[in-house]
């Protein structure tokens, strides 16, 4: 606008405009005012504010009587000098934080100190943290600045008394994560964090050992701005483990982003196993121990649970499980064949299970181990027809004659204990009387000589340390089995036992064919002809079928179908020789479960030597024919042998025979009368009668035999109790 233009505005107006310089200064001079007016405005709050001291404050809270109940809670409200003075606050006004104070006395109820105000970045960073959203939610308990960093002494980060001093920090937390109020309240995912990381690798390494390097809670979580798992900026989101371990774990991080599960992971595939999920959150334990193998087979167990339950029916899953973190087995894990952070598929020629290196993992514990020896599979499934037929076929076969075997006696037994029950209920006087005549009689006669007595304790003591030390590894998922292990120093000490106990068991069986080829060779003379002095197989066939031998005969078959007539009550009770049928059956079984249970056991022993010339999976055959026939064998020794020599009602509680070696000519007449008339009819029966000192020890050998018997059936509970478990489970 001109200078002629304005002036005839300001003309029509009734004004004149001022000249040119006197405008510019009072337009210099109205601004002015108005900034120093408006400077006046701002500055007098502040101004007042001053004007409360700290000392003015300090009336009335250097005070320790100045308290405040709060929901229930006497709170103290006093405020040390000292401490105020030592914290990083110390220049500042009491009003600089509590700014809601206008006058003294102010108000009960004040405002909470806005912290933001100087620390305005760091307030951003909280209000998206996990605390910052619950207290805007009105979550009051969650955590605010003076919960971590103190109120009025407050000190600086690096200083040893801060509370967010890293060695101090894990206490910090713990005020908060450890208070089961405040975890229930909000329920917390892992209300014992701050426990189990105190007694973590990185707790104590930090707190223990003070090494500043172990990891504290915010060097995972962060520090103000904390978030949930969930929450992908998190960096203890799933997505983001592995990066924020990595800070430390370098290296490691490294070899697990190219391992199997790295690659899950980088794909985006929630799969992907993180470090927290093998290692867990916040109890991270060190790598030595039993304990640490049995629980990283679970952990692995919970992504590959077929492989693992296959696992757990090795002898390592077996030993694993029933270790301890003191006992260590020396079995391996899932990491030991599999590797740690570089687990890899066995098609990836950098596996520690490819074509390449398969035989050098196995040496590490089976030094010396062949190419053959690779063949063993750690996961083979013996259900699974499709792909382990060999392995099924045997399953099948052992799994049939373990049913069929129990389903047998199991009914012969029954019908035995129906039988006798009924007599006994029936003609009670009289059963009695003949079980008492069969135990005290004037007249007793040899039946087991010295030789076999010992053979026969031998067999006892060895079968009982096999069952005892065996049993908890078929059933190593109870509390009685890891009972007896830790009982026994472990399972490497209770391998050692059982060794013994086969060496034990060999050396009878040996000890019994040595002494029967002996006794055949002094007899020799019986299968000569008498006249022409050559051998006659007719001869051979009555000693080896005859009624003092062992091996089954037709007479056998025709005893079985008469005592099935008397079961029902359709015959009479039948009468025996000197060996029953069920007695033979003992006696065989004896050879079949030496043969099959030892060759079994021996193959299991040295799996080296006999895979130097047969494939490894035959160590698979071995371990399911070796335990089926174990359970086989414990089972028919503890229920119907056990019957038929001990729970018969003219036998219970124990018949003695095997310790004494003698029979009472009662007994021999109530159940032997064959063999009695027999040895009678051929003049032989008074180079049987005994008269030795047998009732002087009877009691010692009484004692012993109810050991032994007591034994036997607390392992037959315990097996029947855990079949039913797994069953029902």
């Amino acid at each position: 606008m001109n200078e002629s233009l304005l002036t005839e505005n300001c003309r029509n107006r009734g004004t004149l405009p001022l000249p040119g310089p006197a405008r510019y200064f009072a337009r210099t001079f109205a601004w002015g005012w108005l900034i120093l007016a408006a400077t006046c405005l701002l500055a007098v709050p502040r101004a007042l504010a001053a004007a409360i001291s700290n000392s003015e404050c300090m009336v009335c809270h250097d005070d320790p009587a100045l308290t405040r109940v709060t929901a229930g809670r006497t709170n103290s409200l006093q405020v040390m000098e000292k401490v105020l003075k030592g914290s990083v606050h110390a220049q500042l006004a009491c009003t600089d934080c509590h700014a809601g104070i206008k006058e003294l006395p102010h108000d009960d109820k004040l405002p909470a100190p806005q912290c933001g105000s100087c620390h305005d970045d760091v307030a951003r960073e909280y209000s998206g943290s996990i605390h910052g959203l619950s207290q805007r939610m009105g979550a009051s308990g969650a955590a605010n600045c003076f919960d971590c960093h103190g109120s009025h002494g407050i000190a600086p980060v690096k200083q040893g008394d801060s509370p967010v001093f890293k060695l101090n920090l894990p206490a910090t937390c713990a005020r908060c994560h450890s208070n089961p109020n405040l975890t229930s309240e909000y329920r917390m995912k892992f209300p014992l964090a701050a426990a189990q990381y105190m007694e973590s690798i990185h707790g104590r390494a930090l707190l223990k050992l003070g090494l500043i390097v172990a990891p504290s809670c915010n060097d995972c979580h962060g520090v103000h701005n904390i978030r949930r798992s969930v929450d992908r900026n998190s960096p203890i989101n799933h997505a983001h483990i592995a990066d924020t371990c990595g800070k430390c774990h370098v290296g490691v991080e490294k070899v697990y982003l190219q391992s199997v599960h790295g690659q899950l992971l980088a794909r985006g595939d929630a799969r992907g196993p993180v470090c927290t999920d093998c290692h867990t959150a916040h109890q991270i334990e060190t790598q030595l121990g039993g304990q640490h193998k049995a629980e990283s087979d679970q952990r692995c167990g919970k992504c590959h649970q077929d492989r693992l339950k296959n696992y757990m029916e090795t002898y390592h899953g077996k030993a694993i499980a029933l270790g301890t973190s003191h006992q260590a087995p020396e079995v391996a894990a899932c990491y030991d064949c599999h590797g740690h952070h570089d687990v890899l598929p066995p098609s990836n020629p950098a596996s520690h299970l490819s074509k390449a290196n398969i035989l050098q993992t196995c040496q590490q514990c089976h030094k010396g181990a062949t190419a053959k020896f690779t063949a063993y599979v750690p996961h083979a499934d013996p259900t699974d027809r499709q792909h382990y037929p060999v392995l099924h076929f045997v399953f099948i076969l052992m799994t049939g004659l373990l049913v069929g075997t129990f389903a047998f006696f199991g009914l012969h037994t029954a019908l035995w204990l129906l039988r006798s029950g009924y007599l006994y209920l029936h003609d009670s006087k009289t059963f009695r009387e003949a079980k008492i005549g069969t135990q005290v009689d004037d007249q007793w006669f040899a039946r087991f000589s010295p030789f076999e007595r010992m053979l026969h304790i031998m067999v006892v003591t060895s079968f009982l340390l096999l069952v005892v030390t065996g049993m908890p590894l078929k059933f190593h998922y109870t509390d009685w089995a890891k009972a007896i292990f830790n009982i026994m120093g472990g399972a490497p000490v209770a391998r050692s036992l059982h060794h013994f106990a086969a060496i034990v068991t060999f050396l009878y069986f040996a000890l019994h064919l040595t002494d029967r080829v002996r006794a055949s060779w002094r007899g020799r003379g019986n299968l000569l002809d008498p006249v022409s002095g050559r051998f006659q197989l007719k001869r051979l066939s009555a000693v080896l079928l005859g009624p003092d031998s062992m091996i089954p005969n037709m007479n056998d078959w025709r005893e079985f179908i008469a005592h099935q007539k008397w079961f029902f009550g359709k015959g009479p009770r039948p009468q025996f020789d000197r060996w029953t049928y069920w007695e033979k059956f003992d006696y065989l079984a004896v050879f079949w479960g030496v043969a099959m249970i030892g060759a079994s056991g021996l193959i299991m022993w040295f799996p080296l030597f006999f895979t130097r010339f047969m494939p490894g999976w035959v160590i698979n055959i071995a371990m399911i024919v070796h335990s089926d026939e174990a359970l086989l064998a414990a089972g028919f020794i503890f229920t119907f042998h056990f019957f038929n020599t001990h729970f018969r009602i003219e036998k219970f509680p124990m018949d003695t025979v095997i310790f004494s070696g003698r029979i009472s000519r009662a007994e021999m007449l109530h159940e032997r009368k064959r063999w009695y008339e027999r040895l009678e009819a051929t003049g032989k029966l008074d180079s049987y009668r005994v008269r030795d000192e047998w009732f002087r020890w009877k009691d010692i050998a009484r004692t012993f035999g109810y050991m032994f018997f007591g034994v036997g059936l607390i392992l037959l509970v315990l097996i029947v109790v855990a079949m039913t478990t797994r069953l029902l489970h």
